[in-house]
């Protein structure tokens, strides 16, 4: 399927209500819902364009923390937009469970084939994502399928980049406005490992002891059965502490894990895949 046709934005970003009558033209039309601040900033717009018009779809699944299904039920309650959540399970793909260095092409290939044949089925015309202008500095194969699918990208076609998000999610009063950036949690397991429902389910439970910590932002990267958990900088001096690196290392040990260290520059970004 050839990717939706976009118009060229003029110079600078457009303002809000700008994109707002832009989406109008749309018709009925889906947003493809994460838990993240970039397709909440979607939904918030596209529910403003299209009223009930508008429904915002999350998948839910083995990759998928169910911190974020949660974060996408509350973005989706803030907004007001209808809510469906749908069951991806990308393991059935084995390109995908073969994690290759282009694993997210052969997800997003999956989640987008689930989202149109849902909208399909609902007289949906348009879909939309949350990609925004930082999104497109590298190669993305996730990108890439999503083309394929018919996708728009609206906040592309008004050269919204994060700040603008972050801006319009906190003056709309979004739930997670300031909430970091996230990935599925097969981006923890290092390429050419095979992903397995096992070692999503040990990286996610990791993860989840983390958050309930109290840590904002949390990594468990895995090799094999090493786990490197991350923390933002300014985090690592508590994560190391004694009050919590011998906990963490116990839940770690009950997960499988034959080796824990922590990373002691914290969470950086790395180049998407």
């Amino acid at each position: 399927m050839a990717p939706a046709s976009s118009p060229v934005a003029a110079p600078g970003p457009w303002s809000a209500g700008q994109l707002v009558r832009h989406l109008t033209g749309g018709g009925p039309s889906l947003v493809a819902l994460s838990g993240g601040v970039d397709s909440a900033v979607v939904a918030s717009l596209a529910y403003r364009a299209l009223a009930d018009d508008a429904v915002a779809v999350t998948l839910t699944g083995p990759a998928i923390a169910a911190s974020e299904v949660d974060e996408a039920t509350q973005v989706a309650a803030a907004i007001g937009i209808r809510h469906v959540t749908l069951t991806s399970n990308p393991l059935s793909n084995p390109r995908y469970a073969e994690n290759p260095s282009n694993r997210c092409y052969f997800c997003r290939r999956h989640e987008g084939g689930l989202l149109r044949d849902w909208g399909d089925a609902h007289s949906v015309a348009t879909y939309l994502d949350g990609i925004h202008l930082a999104d497109l500095g590298d190669d993305r194969p996730g990108i890439r399928a999503m083309d394929e699918h018919g996708f728009r990208h609206p906040l592309v076609e008004a050269r919204w980049s994060k700040s603008e998000v972050r801006a319009y999610a906190q003056a709309a009063g979004l739930p997670n406005w300031d909430r970091p950036s996230n990935a599925c949690l097969a981006s923890r397991v290092a390429h050419g490992q095979p992903v397995t429902l096992d070692v999503l389910d040990r990286v996610g439970q990791a993860e989840a002891w983390l958050t309930a910590q109290g840590f904002r932002r949390v990594r468990v990267r895995v090799s094999g059965t090493q786990a490197r958990v991350e923390v933002d900088p300014a985090e690592v001096p508590r994560l190391q502490g004694t009050e919590t690196l011998g906990p963490l290392r116990d839940v770690l040990d009950r997960l499988g894990f034959t080796s824990v260290e922590v990373d002691p520059r914290g969470y950086r970004s790395r180049t998407p895949v």
